[in-house]
């Protein structure tokens, strides 16, 4: 989610995953992928800078929980992952 301001000054969040478009007409106009339109106080490249940092946010949060993860997960010795079955194409 990024923060954005309207014309009017109130400020809202919005979900960056539903962005379809963002023009500057000189406005700003944010399209979402439902044809909804925002127009905001922020250029289109502070809104690309906020997007880019959330969903680095969401990447280095996941990182970190996958890191963890690995530190606190066991694998009693001699069990191994192994195939089931042989894949058709392989046969």
């Amino acid at each position: 989610m990024i923060s954005l301001t309207r014309l009017t000054g109130s400020q809202f969040v919005l979900n960056s995953d539903l962005i379809e478009r963002i023009d500057s007409t000189p406005d700003t106009v944010v399209t979402l992928v439902d044809g909804k339109k925002y127009v905001v106080v922020e250029s289109a490249e502070e809104i690309v800078e906020a997007v880019r940092r959330h969903h680095g946010g969401i990447l280095s949060l996941s990182a970190r929980l996958a890191d963890s993860d690995t530190e606190t997960a066991s694998v009693p010795t001699g069990r191994r992952l192994t195939a089931v079955s042989t894949h058709p194409g392989e046969r």
